[in-house]
């Protein structure tokens, strides 16, 4: 997670730099920044108000150290919805409670306050129904397994089904191992969740999607091609096959396209990491792909496309599809769903 800690002592400051240094070395990125009327070796600020802001635009979560209330007063006139606000823990400077105030299961706010009250021998002071009364998390444990989900009243309502006793259903269209969280059911329900790559399925009248990140496209491209002519054909063929774009993992390609400037435009528009093979990579899978003898004149190899998006993980699921000097496959990963757990 991207995070931001602030303290209003120099005490409180001691743990934000202690915390600090914990969490970036269980893979967060973290700053720290006090009021600059502290004099302390930190980056300061004028403004509490305003800095916590710019914290709500670029951070994930935000570590206030010190009274609840100026963290919740700090907050107040930027919280919008626990969907997109980050995850916001208050912690008092001896560490003795860790207190998540916003954003808990979706941002992951009651997991920092577990992970904080660990680093500091006190406890997270959790208090979301669902986490009091032991049920399922539907959101929480959506983010865990790093699914996009698809329906904020769907998962609001699951949540209150789930803490009122109703049944909620599933649908999943991937295999499942273990047992069903109480409550959660396969089949028919009037509330349900789907874990599925169709942004459009709704199996119950009022459904919950959760798509996985379990796609990953193979692009061949001309030289020269614009990003939006690639945005049009990876969209129609995703369209047309069902495939969300929020499934979409990595772009994958041959690396003499490394530097083509209408695929990385692409790439950063969508929001995904490119990943390039050499043309011997491509060629040691073993498979049937669609050849191509032009692509093997101008690459080494006869195709791009399906082999590099095999190349990176799991079967063909669509094959080469052209048009407007695109090609474009995409190969889906395996997926075993735990609802006990995390999926393998």
């Amino acid at each position: 997670m991207r995070l931001a800690l602030t303290a209003f002592t120099a005490r409180g400051a001691a743990l934000a730099q202690a915390l600090a240094e914990k969490l970036t070395g269980l893979g967060n990125s973290c700053m720290i920044a006090v009021p600059a009327r502290l004099n302390l070796a930190f980056p300061t600020y004028e403004n509490l108000g305003a800095w916590t802001g710019e914290r709500f635009a670029d951070c994930e979560g935000i570590l206030f150290i010190g009274a609840s209330g100026i963290a919740v007063r700090a907050i107040a006139s930027y919280v919008r919805d626990k969907f997109t606000d980050p995850a916001v823990v208050s912690v008092d400077e001896a560490g003795q409670f860790a207190v998540p105030l916003l954003s808990g299961h979706v941002g992951g706010a009651n997991d920092l306050a577990r992970t904080v009250a660990a680093m500091t021998g006190g406890r997270a002071a959790v208090s979301t129904a669902t986490d009091v009364n032991g049920k399922f998390a539907v959101d929480q444990w959506a983010r865990e397994q790093g699914f996009f989900l698809d329906g904020k009243e769907a998962a609001k309502c699951i949540s209150a089904a789930l803490l009122s006793g109703k049944p909620v259903g599933l649908k999943s269209d991937f295999p499942i191992q273990g047992e069903l969280p109480d409550g959660v059911m396969e089949g028919a329900a009037e509330l349900g969740f789907a874990i599925t790559l169709d942004d459009a399925a709704a199996p119950f009248p009022m459904t919950l999607r959760l798509i996985p990140r379990v796609l990953n496209l193979g692009i061949g491209c001309r030289r020269g091609v614009t990003a939006e002519a690639i945005a049009r054909a990876v969209g129609e063929v995703l369209c047309a096959h069902r495939l969300s774009p929020k499934a979409v993992r990595q772009v994958c390609t041959i690396d003499l396209k490394k530097e083509e400037a209408g695929l990385l435009a692409f790439c950063r528009q969508w929001g995904l990491p490119l990943r390039t093979f050499t043309p011997q990579e491509l060629a040691e899978i073993s498979g049937e792909f669609t050849p191509s003898e032009f692509v093997r004149g101008v690459t080494g190899v006869d195709n791009v496309c399906e082999r590099a998006a095999v190349r990176a993980g799991g079967e063909l699921v669509v094959r080469k599809q052209a048009g407007g000097g695109v090609t474009v496959a995409v190969s889906r990963e395996p997926l075993v769903i735990s609802l006990e757990g995390e999926s393998a």
